[in-house]
This record gives C-alpha cells, structure tokens and sequence, in this order.
C-alpha cells in the first residue's frame, strides 16, 4: 500500500474497489477526513424509504439488500450491494428505497452534505463517484431479471453464479458464502427449506461442493448459469 494513506484507508479490505480507490493526495485525505466506520447487523437499516437522506457511504464487507414499497403496499428487494459498492443517493433530499443489511456489514459512512460539498471541490472524485454508481445500479438492474425468474432452483442457480461473479471466484475455487441460508431465502423470496432442499439437490447432483456452514465451490458453473436461464 503507499505510504501515505491514512491508516484506515491502507487497512480497508474493500479499498481496491470503492470510491476512494482512485483518489489520492487532498481528494483522498479530505474523504478520510468526513468518513466514520459504522457497523451493521444483519437485519439493521442503513435507511429507509422516505426518510431524510442524510448520509452515504461506501460498503467494506457483508451484503445490503436494497428495498421498496410496491403500490399494492407488498415490499419487493430490487437490489443486493457487496463489497466495494456506493450506497444511498448523492443530491436527493429523501431516500427512495430502504437499505438494510442482509449479513453482518461494515460500512465507511460519509454525511451526504459534507460529501456532496466534496465533490465539488475535487471534480476527479466526482467523475469516479459517477462511474462507481453508474457501475452499482448496473448490478442493481440485475436483480429484477432474477426475481422474475419463476422456479426456485433458477433463482438459488443465478444468486450462486452472481455472488461467484461479484466475489471475482476463478473456477473451481472454493468460497464463503457471504449470505446464510435464511438471508438468501428473504433475498429470493423463498422460504428457508426451499432454498436448503435445492443446494442439497444441487450437491448431489455434482454442481457444487458444500463444506461446513458458508463454505461452496462451483464444480459446474456453465450447468449452474444454464438452470439460472
């Protein structure tokens, strides 16, 4: 890491992928200045819809689902956020959807005023900060499709494939499972045994390899992405 990074900045597990990875210098150090580690626990709000909203921030680790109020009054998840993505809205006085945690996260929170200010001295930070949230509502549009999906095993299929993808997991590399089998059930709108009779079927079928609580390995990706459609 450079050396003059501030510590928590050099310390950060999620610094290669968030905003502040192309910053430097008085951009880099201004950030650092208006920023706070928060801590998240799973099932906590990073905000809801229709509140003010007050602050960003950038996520280091655990998956936020991001939600939202249908007209009928039902909740729908439109989003999950993974390390290194941007969350909430720059220049909007009230949030749109409700972000909560769906595991355990830590987050470097920035007051959406002080950042917005921010980006108005530094032009740089706020061209990557465009790309960076251009880059996660991109990931965001994802989601819909894989909802819509009707079968369950097509749904469990494409959120194993895309927390793969997101992870950067080469091919037959074991990973951790950032989400337990009852967060990926309220993500895909399954219950708990759907989703643990499916990986069981998907194990026994020799499309991936189960260790422990968290730990899976894609022995069959192209198998996997074809059941997701």
């Amino acid at each position: 890491m450079p050396s003059d990074l501030p510590p928590r900045c050099a310390a950060c597990a999620a610094r290669g992928m968030a905003l502040c990875d192309g910053l430097r210098g008085a951009a880099l150090a201004a950030l650092h200045d208006i920023g706070r580690r928060r801590r998240l626990s799973a099932g906590q709000a990073f905000g809801w819809s229709g509140d003010p909203a007050s602050h960003c921030a950038n996520l280091v680790s655990g998956v936020l689902k991001v939600s939202r109020v249908e007209a009928d009054g039902g909740v729908q998840i439109v989003g999950l956020l993974y390390p290194g993505d941007f969350v909430g809205m720059l220049f909007a006085e009230r949030s749109v959807d409700t972000i909560a945690a769906l595991s355990d996260a830590d987050l470097c929170v920035y007051p959406r005023v002080a950042l917005e200010a921010l980006l108005v001295r530094h032009p740089a930070a706020g061209r990557l900060l465009l790309r960076r949230t251009m880059a996660t509502l991109g990931e965001v549009r994802r989601w819909m499709p894989m909802l819509a999906r009707a079968r369950a095993e097509a749904r469990i299929a494409a959120l194993l494939v895309d927390m793969a993808r997101r992870g950067e997991v080469a091919r037959d590399e074991a990973f951790h499972l950032p989400l337990s089998r009852a967060a990926m059930a309220e993500a895909l709108g399954l219950a708990v045994e759907t989703v643990s009779r499916h990986m069981t079927a998907f194990q026994q079928d020799g499309l991936i390899a189960l260790s422990g609580l968290r730990g899976v390995r894609l022995l069959d990706p192209v198998r996997l992405a074809q059941i997701a459609g």
